[in-house]
């Protein structure tokens, strides 16, 4: 046990001594695909932006937007005002009742 702990830090030593240090990803080059590849692209010009594409004109959407919120606030003011409706009906009507109970005793 002794002497593989000696025999450690030489063995490793001398494995790093070995290696070399430069950085595969420079030395390594993809022959079988990206070359001919690159070759084959050397005439075709480079892509442009197709103006037939573009988005649509967005006023049309903001116009419908606005309508739309503008429908339902209406909505809101006319179930607003169907409540205070309803609750001077309630109101009235107890006061009614009020008035018939204090008639009768």
């Amino acid at each position: 046990m002794k002497r593989i702990a000696l025999l450690a830090p030489v063995a490793l030593l001398a494995l790093s001594a070995c290696g070399k240090s430069t950085d595969a990803s420079e030395e390594a080059m993809a022959d079988t695909v990206e070359v001919p590849a690159d070759d084959a692209l050397d005439g075709v010009p480079d892509p442009v932006a197709d103006s037939s594409l573009a988005l649509p004109d967005t006023a049309s959407v903001e116009d419908a937007v606005d309508a739309a919120t503008q429908s339902a606030e209406d909505s809101a003011d006319a179930a607003q005002a169907a409540a205070d409706d309803a609750l001077s009906a309630a109101d009235a009507a107890a006061a009614a009742a009020a008035e018939v109970k204090g008639a009768t005793e």
